[in-house]
């Protein structure tokens, strides 16, 4: 699948931008859909990223407002997130929404560079791969509403693996976690793998940027840890299909509040030692990929919300199950794995309860619901435990 030696391609450089213009015209439809939808339904978390900064430039207090009716969103991230979103407020509306889904497809493709670096030289199978990821769900919403998810995967991504990075390893994990909280994950990565001059680096460079507001914008940084960030209902309906964490789905139970949250706890506790541990064992054998793959759906299943956009780090996964594409059995597999976050499942799911059958519609509805939190767990199995057995048999 590598289609030949660089010194071929490198010949052939007319394959790059061919390769350009096949994703741009593959991903077209998908951009159009979302930047040509109903005004107050177009890129929404775009608009909270752009109206926080336009509070800072107005001195207006960040976390008291709420975008317009109907989404009535607040800004919910750390202070430093709506500093670097200063720019946003500087451009059009217009102007924001198209720089900001390149930006999302630009980040795709530094992610899948990374993670399909074994198999993508060949500039058309790069093409086919990022029209492929760009095409899952959770990157699908990422246009829809103009997240920021995939570009902190890139952050972690390149991070971790880049051979010869030209910035202090463990910086970008830093800028990441100080934007949006749960890139802190691989804080306890890079502690369990004892890469201790990266821990550092990323422990200074998350308390240099989460710092920095204090002294920038010391009212909005009070606000935000002291009162925003302990308010869960600021981040939307917990109970909503699209937050997928294990809280999430436990909340959709409806068991007594005390229950939901002491199942939750030991879940956490259970899955994080699976899933670091994992994650200890792939650094181990030289398997970065794995490991931040196994690390980023640490992020998805411990959080206490985590909505489908976050599974961003699907890609991730995918470009471990498919290492050096030589392996077809894993092929198949990754294949499964990307049709399953294609399809639209939780949602089949709310239809299932909907229709009120008899038994089906509660007990199989939920389950289908669920269905891509559940996967996420199921991912780490299927990396923790069955890849490595796999790479043992060949």
């Amino acid at each position: 699948m590598t289609g030949g030696g660089a010194p071929s391609i490198r010949r052939r450089w007319w394959l790059w931008p061919l390769a350009a213009v096949l994703v741009v015209l593959a991903v077209w439809p998908l951009v159009e859909t979302w930047l040509t939808n109903a005004d107050d339904q177009r890129l929404v978390d775009l608009d909270v990223y752009r109206t926080g900064g336009q509070m800072l430039l107005e001195g207006r207090p960040v976390y008291d407002f709420f975008t317009p009716a109907p989404q009535l969103l607040p800004f919910t991230y750390p202070p430093v997130a709506a500093l670097l979103a200063v720019p946003l407020a500087w451009m059009s509306w217009e102007t924001a929404q198209w720089v900001w889904t390149a930006g999302v497809f630009a980040a795709l493709a530094v992610t899948v560079g990374f993670a399909f670096r074994q198999v993508n030289r060949n500039p058309l199978v790069f093409a086919f791969l990022m029209v492929a990821c760009a095409y899952l769900m959770p990157i699908r919403d990422q246009v829809r509403f103009g997240q920021v998810d995939i570009l902190l995967v890139a952050l972690c991504l390149a991070d971790c693996v880049a051979k010869r990075p030209w910035w202090p390893r463990g910086f970008l994990i830093g800028l990441a976690t100080a934007v949006k909280l749960t890139p802190g994950v691989f804080l306890i990565y890079l502690l369990v793998t004892r890469q201790w001059k990266t821990f550092w680096m990323a422990a200074f460079s998350t308390a240099a940027f989460t710092l920095m507001p204090f002294a920038v914008i010391p009212r909005d940084a009070v606000d935000f840890w002291f009162r925003a960030l302990l308010d869960p209902e600021r981040l939307g309906a917990n109970a909503a299909t699209t937050n997928q964490s294990m809280r999430g789905m436990l909340i959709r139970l409806y068991l007594p509040e005390w229950l939901t949250s002491v199942l939750w706890l030991a879940l956490v506790a259970v899955v994080a030692w699976y899933g670091f541990r994992y994650a200890r064992h792939a650094f181990e054998r030289l398997d970065t990929m794995t490991a931040v793959a196994l690390t980023g759906l640490m992020a998805v299943l411990l959080s206490p919300v985590a909505w489908i956009h976050h599974l961003a780090w699907v890609v991730v996964v995918l470009g471990a199950l498919v290492g050096d594409g030589r392996d077809v059995v894993r092929l198949r597999v990754a294949a499964g794995v990307w049709l399953f976050y294609v399809v639209p499942i939780p949602w089949w799911g709310v239809a299932i309860k909907a229709a009120e059958i008899p038994v089906v519609s509660p007990v199989i509805g939920k389950i289908v619901q669920n269905a891509f939190g559940l996967g996420a767990i199921a991912l780490v199995w299927l990396l923790g435990v069955w890849l490595p057995k796999r790479r043992q048999i060949l």
